[in-house]
């Protein structure tokens, strides 16, 4: 199967997108239409997708504080990870939006449908700028001086598109550096161990994103738009997305390495590394159809799973 049949197979009128519950059909652009304003705005920035961060962010806050910090804290903490996150995601919207209007997986978005205006994804991106920032620097001066460049960061990421092919990386990056954040928000010591924690958020996403841009393959070609299955093909773009994830691996081992855990801990590992591996059985060149199971549901349940088993073996060695 060709790139351009694979695209076509997976846009063609008559299926749902196997990548977002966005049907094709006239009753989902009616219903969207219809659902209250809260409705569309939680399902513009897509509130489920934080399951990606959340938990590396819970497993930064409890390691880098040695157990629950104050209420205080954790409260700042989610203000300041969900304000991020519906920027950048309201902001991606905004600019992606001619795209989505011509891409036929994406055609019934908020913004495209008018269920949500421009206006109102701007003033939900200027008000969860100024949320994120004023909690970092609730929390202390360091957070709050780099809650700059961070928000310049994954803003400007939904540009990288435009002109790279690693925007995959970029992506990885806007998300990887949140335990990363919890860590400094928590006033944990200089390590290496959030390091790691961004390293392995980075390449699990990137990982993963290069597998959803499957979907996408002829649109980007045809727009210009940069990613590795555009530049590369769908064989290739499987290879790096294989090679991400084993790094991923890698580094969830590292950091059971870097935390002294006795060898009966590794075991751990198993669930995380077992949906790793799935995600990429699900999916070959002449066979995508499976590509919904694989970035959902596998990834899904593999950050949770890694922090929850993470966390438990932590505080028993501990």
């Amino acid at each position: 199967m060709t790139d351009r049949e694979t695209w076509e197979t997976l846009t063609a009128p008559e299926t749902e997108s196997v990548l977002e519950p966005e049907s094709n059909k006239p009753e989902a652009e009616i219903a969207k239409q219809s659902r209250g304003a809260a409705a569309n705005l939680a399902s513009l920035v897509r509130i489920e997708h934080t399951v990606f961060s959340l938990p590396f962010v819970i497993m930064a806050t409890l390691i880098g504080s040695g157990g629950v910090p104050g209420i205080k804290t954790i409260a700042l903490i989610i203000i300041a990870l969900t304000s991020a996150r519906t920027a950048a995601m309201s902001f991606n919207r905004v600019a992606d939006l001619k795209y989505d209007s011509r891409n036929p997986r994406t055609s019934l978005r908020e913004l495209v449908t008018g269920a949500v205006s421009k206006t109102a994804a701007g003033w939900l991106v200027a008000l969860s700028s100024l949320f994120f920032v004023v909690s970092a620097f609730a929390l202390n001066s360091i957070c709050g001086v780099l809650s700059f460049p961070v928000l310049a960061l994954i803003l400007g990421y939904s540009y990288t598109k435009r002109f790279t092919w690693l925007s995959h990386a970029i992506l990885g990056l806007a998300l990887g550096i949140s335990p990363g954040a919890a860590w400094l928000a928590v006033g944990a010591p200089l390590s290496v161990v959030p390091f790691i924690m961004t390293a392995i958020v980075l390449f699990w996403v990137a990982g993963f994103d290069i597998l959803y841009s499957l979907a996408d393959v002829e649109f980007d070609r045809r727009e210009g738009l940069e990613s590795i299955p555009a530049k590369f093909g769908i064989r290739k773009a499987l290879f790096v997305s294989r090679a991400s994830h084993f790094l991923c691996a890698l580094l969830m081992v590292a950091l059971y390495g870097e935390f002294g855990f006795p060898l009966w801990s590794y075991l751990a590992l198993t669930p995380a590394l077992a949906l790793l591996i799935r995600q990429h059985t699900l999916v070959s060149e002449n066979d995508l159809s499976k590509l919904s199971v694989a970035f959902f549901t596998a990834n899904g349940w593999l950050g949770v799973i890694f922090a929850a088993l993470t966390l438990v073996v932590y505080f028993v060695v501990n």
